[in-house]
């Protein structure tokens, strides 16, 4: 176990590394917490999105990750860079002696994950994957019934990503689309929905998977189908397509157990449409409220989500989705890659 010193008398200060379209998320959290984080520095190889944050923030810029190293105060580096650069900055970063923060996925291949988190033990730093899903308001609760039992034993299970991502939205970076970077549907768009089925569930037996490229000129999948049997016994499925014509669809999740039957919906699992549990139980009456509107697939975690990072740099709590925690994901997104790739039912683990 690590011994990870805290940081308790002054604001824990991070450098932003991606001005993309995610960063703004990342900004809007750090600025909700400026009571206890510092922005110092801002990042990315595009100049034009660079100044444009640069001016945003009001700190100072850098054309490269290393330039960036060689001069900030950052006690954590946020990585908001394409999926295929996490492992490699990742492993810079904590070469330097930084905690690092990156967005999902971690990485796009398992052995990259597995570097990233022997890299960060070995530089004693911490590792962070955001995993902003888990901190809404309407999965909390679906996660509390889960560990109260609430379900008994947990029958079937169903995901659906059903969104619509245009050409011009795989055109608008060179990255995008690709396996080197990117990774397909289930990978970039899903990747939070996939972190359902172990977060949720538990340890996965097996998975079985078809990928297509319907419609998108891009190297990996717009369309994917999963199948999924759990330790427990429990059998699942997950449909996730870019493909929804006009607009995002929906992003739910269907639990069916022995004693409890539940549906969380919305575009972007926002809304309990269907809560019904033999056993009453005090939290029922919050499924009225746990329920949100939200114009944005990406939900409102960031701010939550950044609370637990500071909480833990401050020795007040554990992680919530550590390094280790990330590579469960990862194992279920590449197991699902390599069924789809060789016609086979995966096992895991993938290694022992």
């Amino acid at each position: 176990m690590h011994n990870y010193p805290t940081i308790t008398d002054r604001k824990i200060k991070v450098a932003l590394v991606g001005c993309g379209r995610i960063s703004q998320n990342h900004l809007r959290a750090i600025t909700e917490h400026s009571d206890r984080l510092e922005l110092v520095d801002v990042c990315d190889v595009n100049k034009h999105a660079l100044e444009a944050t640069e001016r945003e923030a009001q700190v100072p810029g850098h054309l490269s990750l290393n330039g960036l190293l060689a001069s900030t105060t950052a006690d954590v580096v946020i990585l908001a860079t394409p999926s295929g650069l996490h492992s490699e900055q990742a492993i810079r970063v904590a070469g330097s002696g930084r905690h690092v923060m990156t967005e999902k996925p971690m990485a796009t291949r398992w052995s990259d994950g597995l570097r990233m988190v022997k890299a960060c033990d070995a530089a004693n730093v911490r590792l962070f994957e955001v995993k902003q899903n888990r901190c809404n308001a309407t999965l909390q609760l679906l996660k509390r019934a889960v560990n109260q039992g609430r379900f008994g034993r947990i029958y079937l299970v169903n995901i659906n990503v059903l969104w619509a991502r245009p050409q011009e939205y795989y055109d608008s970076a060179a990255w995008r689309g690709t396996w080197e970077f990117d990774g397909g549907a289930l990978m970039n768009q899903a990747s939070h929905y996939v972190d359902l089925l172990d977060w949720l569930i538990g340890p996965i037996e097996s998975v079985q998977a078809y990928t297509a490229t319907l419609a998108r000129n891009i190297e990996v999948e717009d369309t994917s189908v999963l199948n999924i049997r759990w330790r427990t016994g429990a059998l699942g499925s997950m449909n996730v397509t870019m493909l929804t014509h006009s607009k995002n669809l929906e992003g739910s999740i269907t639990i069916l157990g022995e004693k409890g039957t539940v549906r969380v919906g919305g575009v972007a699992v926002n809304d309990i449409q269907h809560w019904d549990f033999a056993t009453p139980h005090d939290d029922d009456e919050k499924v009225g409220t746990a329920s949100y509107q939200t114009g944005s697939v990406y939900g409102f975690g960031h701010s939550l989500y950044y609370d637990n990072v500071i909480n833990v740099l401050r020795g007040d709590a554990q992680p919530e989705t550590d390094g280790r925690e990330g590579l469960k994901c990862l194992e279920v997104l590449i197991a699902a890659y390599i069924s789809a790739r060789d016609g086979r039912r995966v096992a895991l683990p993938l290694d022992f």
